[in-house]
């Protein structure tokens, strides 16, 4: 588990009410299931309006990367490869051939694939930046949609405010009425304010930096296959692989 994700959450939105408490106001007088529809329902449309209905579905699947640190173990990989490496300096690059079906990583066993078969190092390094290229252009999409809807909530929570003002000037004969609907009415720019720096600009966040680290372990991937096809020492190899480390968070 991300232990910061999750105290984060509990410290932001336990702060909020604790000083909601403290000012003598209650937890009822937020919770607002028609202020809730507006919002939520709002900003759902709008970033429905904005990306593809695939990205939309694939952005919320992702979400819950953020209650989790990556499965990657980069220093795992490091050893992985640098064993590659003293195998195909033993036996020639050929006899990784048999390795191939037992390697987890889809990125890893496609670049050796590719040089078992002989691919030029050149050529295999075009290949599979092509293929980083691509995927990173399809995952820069994915915290898009959470900072788009940090961006709609907001302002949706402020159409929600207007109309229920709108509902409340029906009722100005009632001083007592008009002020319990003004409170009602600001409820839903709480929730759009709320769920913009709260859930979903933070989410998009911690997706960019998912993101980027899943990008360090296949460069750092990438970098180990060429270093093995041009024959380098396996210890100058992990020395290098270990430059990667220093952007990838280290489990102590």
């Amino acid at each position: 588990m991300d232990i910061g994700t999750i105290v984060g959450i509990i410290l932001a939105a336990g702060a909020i009410l604790f000083g909601l408490l403290l000012e003598g106001g209650k937890i009822g007088q937020i919770l607002q299931p028609t202020a809730a529809l507006i919002v939520f329902g709002g900003t759902m449309g709008a970033i429905l309006v904005q990306f593809p209905f695939r990205v939309v579905i694939n952005a919320f699947r992702s979400l819950i990367t953020i209650f989790f640190e990556s499965k990657n173990d980069p220093r795992g990989i490091i050893q992985e490869i640098v064993t590659i490496a003293h195998k195909a300096r033993k036996e020639g690059i050929v006899s990784l051939d048999s390795d191939l079906e037992n390697m987890t990583d889809p990125f890893l066993k496609r670049s050796l694939m590719l040089a078992v078969d002989g691919t030029e190092p050149t050529e295999l390094r075009k290949i599979m930046e092509l293929e980083m290229e691509k995927q990173g252009e399809y995952e820069e999409d994915i915290p898009k949609v959470f900072e788009s809807a940090g961006g709609f909530s907001p302002t949706i929570g402020i159409i929600g405010a207007i109309l229920g003002l709108i509902q409340v000037m029906q009722h100005l004969d009632n001083i007592d009425e008009v002020g319990r609907g003004i409170a009602v009415a600001f409820v839903a720019t709480v929730y759009g304010v709320g769920a913009a720096n709260l859930i979903l600009l933070p989410s998009a966040g911690k997706l960019k930096i998912r993101i980027r680290e899943a990008q360090i372990i296949h460069e750092m991937m990438l970098e180990g296959v060429i270093s093995i096809m041009e024959g380098m020492n396996p210890r100058m190899i992990e020395t290098k692989l270990f430059s990667f480390l220093a952007e990838v968070p280290k489990d102590e």
